[in-house]
């Protein structure tokens, strides 16, 4: 999803892999409840595990240059963004 307040015509974006984004289901199932958090990243890790195509793509994007998250939740410590970052950073 695309993160609320940015017009996409306004943001200057090189990449924007919208596929690594969790599933709809399990984002609808996480709700932001922040109790469901440690299990909501378990199931995302899995999910990234099996799109490693996208998971390379952006590790190599990692690796040359800064890369800015986005997130379209109002909630700060509990989005897809954090769980995606702690992914990558684990994998480094």
């Amino acid at each position: 999803m695309w993160p609320r307040g940015l017009a996409k015509e306004d943001v200057k974006i090189d990449l924007w892999l919208k596929e690594i984004a969790p599933s709809n289901e399990l984002r609808k199932w996480f709700g932001h409840e922040s109790e469901k958090w440690s299990e909501f990243k378990t199931r995302y890790f899995e999910e990234l595990n099996r799109n490693s195509i996208l998971v390379e793509r952006l590790m190599n994007e990692v690796n040359e240059r800064p890369v800015i998250f986005l997130y379209s939740s109002k909630e700060e410590r509990f989005n897809n963004a954090v769980a995606l970052k702690e992914y990558i950073e684990g994998r480094q």
